[in-house]
């Protein structure tokens, strides 16, 4: 391959430099929410399981699940579900051909994000 001078300029966007967008921020948060939500689901699993097995290992299982920590992945995995579904709905305006202009994308991220708040809010009032 020829060696080309390409004087001192970077070759491709760093992070030095790129300033993320709040779509593709959202973007990358619907993924981690996804996989996310696949470890609080381990989780449950494992409490159902341990319920099936034994009386001790079921208080095992379940003094971790209710223990401040179990309180707290549980608290973020309901956010991160809630997340999750309202930018699934927002990728179903999208596939209509509908807000996709940035302005308006924009706005369904940050309705994405509040709503995904204020529903977790509301879920754990009420429940």
């Amino acid at each position: 391959m020829a060696d080309v001078n390409r004087g001192n300029r970077p070759l491709s966007p760093h992070l030095t430099i790129y300033r993320p967008q709040l779509t593709s921020i959202t973007s990358i948060f619907t993924r981690i929410t996804g996989n996310a939500l696949i470890v609080a689901a381990l989780l449950m699993v494992w409490w159902f399981l341990a319920a099936a097995t034994s009386p001790e290992y079921f208080a095992v299982a379940d003094g971790f699940v209710t223990s401040w920590f179990g309180d707290l992945v549980m608290t973020l995995s309901l956010l991160a579900l809630w997340y999750h579904t309202l930018a699934g709905v927002r990728h179903l305006i999208w596939d209509t051909g509908r807000a996709l202009d940035v302005p308006t994308a924009e706005k369904l991220g940050l309705a994405c994000i509040g709503g995904s708040v204020v529903l977790t809010a509301f879920t754990l009032i009420v429940i």
